[in-house]
């Protein structure tokens, strides 16, 4: 689950293209998250008079922008003083991580690929601030990063029931970090993170590249570190292969442990499809564990995502669960290694994601120098890493063939002169593509 904070910036930016921007500061100018979850988003509006604006004219609104972003069903509430003491009174922080079952150390699957990082991540969540900080772990996406964050946050929580335990995602980092220096909250933000026991950072190599997030980053960080507070930080790929990241902040990151995790295993591929089988209430015979074993082999989501469809072919087929029934159903789950293309949408939310900027602004004609270079970089890369024809670019991107040309020519010029900052953004922004495939 995302934080309220990036919730609402994203809420609020999709508000403004159903109304107006007007309209939108008028009635949210002093609005502030305090919790997102799947069953309520809860605002709170210290100004009464705009408080019942926003419940009487702007419910619906703000429902409609929840579903439509993140897919699920959130009602609004919004707070005034008396509910918002009454709610901190309570002990519920607005920053506080909110803990998934699921993941857990007792039903983390083991195996050589991992257990490394998992003995690191059980000797943090035992000993916090002590061992190991900060706690790096890296490895391609699927493997069980965000497992191990879980796990740890429910130890330490375990232990400490108050523990201000606070997660956030790279890029969430950096666009909250926009919107509290547009909104002129900027204290608000840094208090937010530098007052956590665990903070919890998934997909830290997003920030690389960034200045200000960088320089934001580093003054959390140092923060908690002196004050003797658990980090962990999780990436694809390790800090001295983030080509864009300041050298003080890959200096910082590597203090602690690095631990890598691989792509599991045979065996371990096996024991995670059957404890995910039985989670399910699937007894799968042996042979079929096996096939999906031998040909499922890129990560552990990709595992469970496939038990999760056999699942779901005998409850709408009602199938037996044979091995032909499941070859048959799984068939389509197989690609073949190293035949992958990444899509241009891939392409496109990667460098959207690498330089802060939305994917409506980069398809847009807003023309400023951030922008500009995002667009032309993207353009660029669709143009090598896929079989599109300038014409299907210009249609991806609402563009004319002469725009595409332009901008790959622009983008290869640059290279060919030596421009090592372009060099290295493209570098990481192919290395967050090829994380994905």
């Amino acid at each position: 689950m995302v934080s309220a904070a990036y919730a609402w910036a994203k809420v609020l930016t999709y508000l403004e293209e159903q109304i107006t921007p007007t309209m939108v500061c008028a009635w949210f100018d002093d609005a502030e998250p305090v919790e997102f979850t799947q069953e309520h988003f809860i605002l709170y509006a210290p100004n009464e008079f705009r408080r019942e604006i926003i419940i009487r004219r702007c419910t619906e609104y703000v429902q409609d922008a929840i579903k439509e972003i993140f897919g699920f069903d959130a009602k609004l509430k919004v707070f005034g003083d008396e509910e918002m003491n009454k709610y901190k009174t309570a002990g519920k922080s607005a920053v506080n991580m909110d803990l998934n079952p699921q993941f857990t150390f007792d039903n983390f699957v083991v195996g050589p690929s991992n257990r490394f990082a998992h003995g690191a991540a059980s000797a943090v969540s035992n000993n916090p601030g002590q061992t190991y900080n900060p706690l790096f772990i890296y490895g391609p996406p699927g493997v069980g990063k965000t497992h191990l964050l879980y796990a740890i946050a429910a130890g330490i929580r375990k232990q400490n029931p108050e523990a201000n335990v606070v997660y956030i995602k790279g890029d969430q980092f950096t666009n909250e970090l926009i919107a509290a220096i547009q909104s002129g909250k900027n204290i608000e933000f840094r208090n937010k993170y530098r007052e956590a026991d665990l903070f919890l950072v998934d997909d830290i190599q997003f920030i690389a590249g960034k200045d200000s997030t960088q320089e934001e980053f580093f003054h959390t960080f140092n923060k908690l570190y002196e004050e003797r507070k658990q980090i962990v930080l999780t990436s694809d790929r390790k800090p001295s292969d983030m080509l864009t990241l300041e050298e003080r902040l890959r200096t910082r990151f590597e203090w602690g442990l690095l631990a890598s995790i691989e792509a599991p295993d045979y065996e371990t591929r096996m024991a995670i499809i059957k404890a995910k089988a039985d989670a399910l209430g699937l007894n799968l015979p042996d042979d079929v564990c096996n096939y999906i074993a031998v040909n499922v082999t890129n990560n552990v989501r990709q595992l469970e995502g496939t038990v999760k469809k056999i699942m779901a072919y005998r409850d709408l087929n009602n199938m037996p669960l044979d091995l032909p029934n499941v070859s048959r159903a799984i068939t389509d789950m197989f690609k073949a290694e190293g035949n992958a293309l990444p899509t241009p949408n891939l392409i496109i939310n990667q460098v959207c994601k690498f330089y802060s900027v939305d994917e409506s602004v980069l398809r847009g004609t807003l023309k400023n120098k951030g922008t500009a270079e995002a667009r032309q970089v993207a353009i660029y890369l669709i143009r090598k890493l896929t079989n599109l024809s300038t014409p299907e670019i210009g249609k991806e991107l609402n563009k004319d063939h002469s725009t595409i040309l332009y901008s790959v020519n622009k983008v290869e010029q640059m290279l060919a002169a030596g421009d090592e900052n372009l060099q290295n953004h493209i570098r990481d922004i192919n290395a967050n593509i090829n994380s994905c495939l």
